[in-house]
């Protein structure tokens, strides 16, 4: 155990941003089996989880349109220290979390945090390897959010302390990352412009304008789906089936995450030609 930092110093930083980009992915879904338990202890309606759970998604995608770029003038590490910063606020904000207005700043937090992590940890994986960055891109997501919902789950139903245990825990593995990441050798660069570089813009290239609008309709639903089984579904589980087990609710979150990361994986040397019905 001595060595483990020597070893993270000298090791390529790919694993080790692989690892923290699923992290926060996990922690991300980790809420996702507490839902019925908070509307239980603090009397939360399923309209009020649905909130809680949109708040995030757009302090996300905020955070992706003002920040996305900043790692590229500031540099990754100090980007995603301060990703990681305030990922550990929010984990503290949910284990002392009394009611749902401490649930809603918990989850803007994180989902501030995990934009801008998800850009920079994004980019640097580039950095190191243009071709195994993008498939890492892609898988790390879903497989983080599936181990985050099941793992969460198995918490519940087995540990103690339900409401702040898992929160413990992931606070302590950002803080340890958070340490160990200045042991990672610097994936980018600095370049001036920063304070410009908060300003969206989004651009499109003509080439990709029509493909893009073709596709986004099944991003939209795909989106839609992925957060109802993420604010919803274990409730509606333990509804409709009477089980209040929270593994089972769990797993069913983690098979929707689990079944994109495989199928992402399979497809990766697939041809990139339109899939034809007859092929």
């Amino acid at each position: 155990m001595v060595a483990a930092p020597e070893s993270i110093k000298n090791s390529s930083p790919m694993g080790f941003h692989a690892l923290t980009l699923a992290v926060f992915f996990g922690a991300s879904a980790a809420p996702t089996p507490l839902y019925r338990i908070y509307q239980e202890s603090f009397a939360v309606s399923p309209i009020l989880i649905t909130v809680i759970f949109a708040v995030y998604a757009f302090a996300l995608l905020g955070a992706l349109l003002i920040a996305g770029s900043i790692s590229d003038h500031l540099g990754r590490r100090p980007v995603i220290f301060g990703a990681l910063i305030l990922e550990i606020i929010a984990m503290a904000l949910f284990s002392i979390a009394s009611g749902p207005e401490w649930l809603i700043a918990a989850r803007i937090v994180q989902g501030i945090a995990t934009g801008i992590a998800g850009a920079s940890l994004g980019a640097a994986l580039v950095d190191i390897d243009r071709a195994r960055g993008q498939i890492v891109n892609s898988i790390a997501p879903l497989s983080g959010m599936a181990i985050g919902a099941i793992g969460t789950s198995a918490l519940i139903q087995y540990g103690p302390e339900p409401l702040h245990l898992v929160y413990a825990l992931l606070l302590a593995a950002f803080a340890v990352q958070a340490v160990a990441l200045w042991l990672t050798r610097e994936t980018g660069g600095t370049r001036p412009g920063v304070f410009g570089s908060l300003k969206p813009a989004i651009s499109i290239p003509q080439q990709v304008k029509r493909p893009l609008s073709l596709v986004t309709p099944i991003n939209i639903a795909n989106w839609t789906l992925g957060g109802f089984y993420l604010s919803l579904v274990p409730s509606l589980v333990a509804s409709t089936t009477g089980s209040r087990a929270p593994l089972t609710g769990g797993a069913v979150v983690a098979a929707l995450m689990l079944s994109g990361a495989v199928s992402v994986f399979l497809r990766r040397s697939r041809s990139r030609r339109p899939i034809s019905p007859s092929a």
